[in-house]
């Protein structure tokens, strides 16, 4: 078979594309001129694949894979879209139109989770950089060339690793300070290569970066947090260095190592393509295994069908679904975010729809900062309509799968909006969790 999808090669396209793309949908110049100041506050970047493979141009802005790339003037508040929008249309300097994006910026709250504040893990009195240790067993780490992705997505809650302030941004390329770190925390069993996308780097830069944790016994498995199956397919198929690729996860799954990708499919529309199918073939053939996982978007996937269909075809393709989570409190949450209670109701009915196959994944599930939170459901206990919910992962281990109550609010759309029912606190306090971990 022949992938004409990948045959072209890879084609970025960026901020200084968006004009002439928007075009395609038949904007008038306002229209443009507005989309063109989110997208000097949030990251703008997609590729040839996306544009001319998943996207219905004929259906935008409506078309959910155009929503899911493309910044939406109402992204943002009005009042700030029509400053950057007048800075723009009166040719203002650079310099000052990036003042102004900044200005947004801070109040987006780039660093959800005490990514910045409580994650980074130390040695001695230093910081470690490129590195986040939230879990006692899970390590973080973030490449230096595999900090951006083969497209962006609008909802991400990493967007301020691509808006090019050093200060936010997460990235090292010394491995030997990941190892030496990992030595000094032998309770580590895995780490995860995330971003940006790992899948950006080329093989041999990739495999500089997983050799060296081949010879740790500790080391149980290796993750890689990657939207490239969706995005880029071809990056396993026809990409110069596909098949060499797939020789370095033959190489780490030989080493005895559980090699999981992350792999993450917002809509089932990036599942059709054939070339996706012969990826997931290629990749699952070296071994490793394919968890998926995705948040649930408002005007993106913010329907029980779109899951189920998008469960069921994972499964199919020999996929793992794993987890359905809740979008973060950062970026334009206001736009995206689906409150709590129709999330649940969103898993419930999607997980009634599909077979026991699918039901491995997870969810509703927040990555808040005392933990993985999950949203088990919706009941009344004493004459209180109450929201039942969990942790599956904790900075404080000893709160994992204890089961807690928050009082029902339908407007609730994250952890912080949630009140205690029948206590005066949770089990956990979101404002003092513990303290960072450090060796």
């Amino acid at each position: 078979m022949i992938f004409t999808e990948g045959t072209r090669g890879f084609r970025a396209y960026t901020s200084k594309h968006l004009d002439g793309l928007l075009s395609r949908a038949g904007f008038d110049d306002d229209t443009r001129l507005r989309t063109a100041a989110v997208a000097t506050v949030l990251p703008f970047r997609t590729n040839a694949y996306v544009v001319d493979e998943l996207i219905d141009w004929s259906a935008a802005p409506d078309d959910p894979i155009y929503r899911l790339v493309f910044p939406q003037e109402d992204m943002l508040p009005a009042a700030d879209v029509t400053r950057l929008a007048g800075l723009l249309r009166d040719g203002a300097p650079a310099a000052r139109v990036n003042q102004a994006a900044n200005e947004v910026r801070r109040r987006l709250n780039p660093h959800p989770a005490g990514q910045l504040a409580l994650n980074v893990p130390t040695m001695g009195e230093e910081p470690v950089p490129g590195m986040q240790h939230k879990y006692p067993e899970t390590v973080l780490f973030f490449p230096k060339q595999g900090q951006t992705c083969h497209a962006y997505c609008t909802y991400c809650f990493r967007w301020a690793q691509f808006i090019g302030d050093a200060d936010l941004k997460f990235a090292s390329g010394d491995v030997d300070s990941l190892v030496r770190y990992l030595k000094a925390h032998p309770l580590v069993t895995s780490v995860l290569f995330t971003g940006g996308d790992p899948m950006i780097m080329g093989e041999p830069v990739l495999r500089r970066y997983l050799e060296p944790l081949l010879e740790l016994e500790q080391i149980e498995s290796i993750r890689i947090g990657t939207k490239s199956l969706a995005y880029w397919p071809g990056r396993f198929v026809t990409d110069p260095d596909a098949d060499a690729t797939l020789r370095l996860f033959e190489d780490v799954v030989a080493a005895g190592k559980n090699l999981a990708f992350m792999a993450h499919f917002s809509h089932p529309r990036e599942l059709e393509p054939p070339i996706v199918a012969e990826a997931v073939r290629r990749v699952r053939n070296t071994g490793a295994v394919i968890r998926t996982q995705a948040p649930v978007i408002r005007s993106i996937n913010d329907e029980a069908h779109v899951w189920a269909g998008m469960w069921r075809r994972q499964a199919a393709l020999g996929m793992i679904p794993y987890y359905m989570f809740v979008e973060r409190d950062t970026g334009p949450q206001d736009y995206f975010a689906v409150p709590l209670a129709r999330a649940y109701e969103l898993f419930r009915e999607a997980y009634a729809q599909v077979s026991g196959l699918c039901r491995t994944v997870r969810g509703p599930s927040m990555s808040a900062t005392p933990g993985k939170v999950c949203l088990d459901g919706v009941t009344e206990i004493a004459g209180q309509r109450v929201f039942v919910l969990h942790l599956i992962q904790a900075r404080d281990p000893e709160l994992v799968g204890r089961p807690f109550f928050a009082r029902y609010d339908p407007r609730a759309v994250w952890l912080s909006d949630l009140r205690p029912a029948f206590a005066d606190r949770f089990p956990f306090d979101p404002a003092t969790p513990v303290a960072r971990l450090s060796a």
